[in-house]
């Protein structure tokens, strides 16, 4: 089948020939039709993911497409069903084969290109801001507010009833904010993170904080939560991994809270599919308007992966396949 493959950690990504994955049990077969493309598989393919693959593999966490063939007992789905997926690896391929459990069937109103950005960042979100105790009425900050699971946690936020403010680099990336949703916007390339926050709670700080970025933007957040706050760390897209001083966070009785989506697959999958059948409730309902900024094809992977390092892009990027 052709693929995108990764010979090696930090080596160049390669179009070609990969043998078909074969059916596991408890296993879905899926034609590909499209992938999302995530921040995490730049740090896949590097070999700095908290998973390892072992190379040469096929990247890509998510996709959607066609159901081939379905392991004995499997009921949940049926060949000819359209559906997206989650994997640990092999989404930028012809062909995928994962367990039942990573596999939603679609309404027959989400297209496939939407669909395939959709059960990484809304996932991640939705879980993530019912994991921090995000209620109606709170204040929640969105760092990388305009990426891909940054524009989906202030889409879930205004969901749960909560007070919005997105912060992003550039005044464009804040204006996509804001017309998903988000009450205010700050643009920490111009504007002071913590005067903003403070300014626009009347001096009390955030409720909860949404984190992807890590580095500075972290030692902002620390500076901008609230007494008994909580501080969601989804991940390090800045590339630095803060060091958190622990009598900050005693003294303002604060709550970090570590979350990494993808290992709730294995340890609460059931928790995963209440979660992503929500999800999809509020997609029908209007209340989650996913945007998929770019669509391009499998052969620049490399490419979508790169604009995804370097910030280039606002929401998701997905690869037709």
């Amino acid at each position: 089948m052709k693929a995108v493959i990764c010979p090696a950690f930090g080596q160049p990504l390669v179009v070609g020939d990969f043998p078909a994955p074969a059916l596991t049990p408890g296993g879905v077969r899926v034609k590909v039709h499209a992938a999302g493309v995530n921040f995490a598989d730049s740090l896949i393919t590097g070999g700095k993911y908290q998973e390892k693959m072992e190379p040469p593999f096929v990247p890509g966490m998510e996709l959607s497409g066609t159901v081939v063939e379905v392991a004995g007992g499997v009921r949940s789905c049926k060949p000819g069903d359209r559906v997206m997926a989650t994997v640990t690896g092999g989404a930028f391929a012809e062909e995928a084969v994962m367990d039942w459990t990573d596999v939603h069937v679609l309404p027959d109103s989400l297209d496939f290109i939407t669909a395939a950005g959709f059960p990484v960042a809304y996932g991640t979100s939705h879980l993530g801001l019912r994991k921090a105790g995000l209620k109606a009425g709170e204040t929640l900050v969105v760092h990388g507010a305009a990426g891909g699971v940054g524009l989906t946690a202030v889409e879930v936020g205004k969901a749960l009833g909560a007070t919005v403010i997105g912060t992003a680099g550039g005044a464009d990336k804040v204006a996509v904010a804001v017309k998903h949703g988000a009450d205010f916007g700050i643009d920490y390339k111009s504007e002071d993170i913590r005067e903003r926050v403070k300014a626009l709670t009347d001096g009390r700080g955030a409720d909860v904080i949404y984190d992807p970025v890590g580095g500075a933007v972290f030692d902002a957040s620390l500076r901008s939560i609230a007494a008994d706050g909580r501080i969601l760390i989804i991940g390090f897209a800045s590339g630095t991994v803060p060091q958190i001083p622990a009598n900050i966070l005693l003294v303002k009785n604060v709550t970090v809270i570590g979350y990494y989506w993808g290992a709730y697959r294995k340890l609460a999958p059931g928790m995963v599919r209440e979660s992503m059948a929500e999800a999809l409730e509020w997609w029908a309902e209007g209340k989650l308007r996913p945007h998929v900024s770019k669509v391009m094809e499998l052969s620049e992977a490399v490419t979508a992966i790169e604009m995804l390092k370097l910030r280039a892009a606002t929401g998701k990027i997905v690869l037709t396949v």
